[in-house]
């Protein structure tokens, strides 16, 4: 038997390829009307804010949003705007060509699946229509919890569901939010995935003076589960 239960996941930039805010942004920023640059700016300073979930739902969320941004759209405007950015997040997530196929394996092998995630409103919505949805055994967004890593509570929230010890878990991310550090002082194995894309992802607060254990490909994950070996970082 490997020697983790479970393997955990962050969501962007690891289950999926590297993000950056695509077209689709533009028409909620025309929808909500304000300059594009000015709402990225905002959506930028307040993201940490607004993944907690504290802001209360979508709508009144962006609502907050537009205040900062000193515009003030119509109920009808900023149910539209949700829409839009809803379609917007969605098409800036393109799973990874081995997600899916890497998710399968754990789970052939006996092992439990979750994702970890900073997130808003969106992803929690739209997660349950992808590929992987089947494949997860436990989900759990920041903006649910009403915490962003690096906080203990999402890490032990996944840990609370599946019913196992945080030294069960093997924890795989890009290393944003300081989530690799995070999953360390929660008591998880941590590894970065280090892929050749992410040089352009969006990322915030990243572990930048992580020096654990680093993958090139998700599918290396596959290599530590069957390696029956707790994984030591580097020194």
């Amino acid at each position: 038997m490997p020697s983790y239960q479970a393997v955990l996941f962050d969501f962007f930039g690891t289950l999926t390829r590297s993000v950056q805010r695509g077209v689709a942004h533009l028409g909620t920023a025309e929808l909500l009307g304000c300059p594009t640059d000015t709402l990225t700016e905002v959506l930028d300073r307040t993201y940490y804010e607004r993944a907690t979930g504290r802001l209360g739902d979508a709508q009144a969320t962006l609502r907050w949003v537009c205040a900062q941004v000193g515009v003030h759209p119509s109920d009808h405007a900023l149910r539209a705007a949700v829409a839009s950015r809803h379609r917007a997040v969605r098409a800036d997530t393109r799973l990874r060509a081995d997600a899916v196929p890497v998710l399968a394996a754990l789970r052939g092998r006996g092992l439990r699946t979750g994702v970890i995630s900073d997130c808003t409103h969106e992803l929690p919505a739209f997660l349950p229509q992808l590929a992987v949805a089947p494949l997860l055994d436990v989900r759990v967004f920041s903006v649910q919890v009403g915490q962003c890593k690096p906080d203990p509570a999402l890490y032990l929230t996944a840990c609370r569901r599946l019913g196992l010890a945080p030294a069960d878990c093997l924890y795989v991310g890009d290393g944003g939010s300081q989530e690799l550090t995070g999953a360390d002082r929660a008591g998880m194995t941590a590894v970065r995935l280090a892929a050749p894309d992410l040089g352009e992802h969006m990322v915030f607060n990243a572990d930048r003076d992580w020096h654990g254990p680093v993958l090139g490909t998700l599918r290396e994950v596959l290599d530590l589960v069957d390696s029956d070996v707790e994984v030591v970082g580097a020194a």
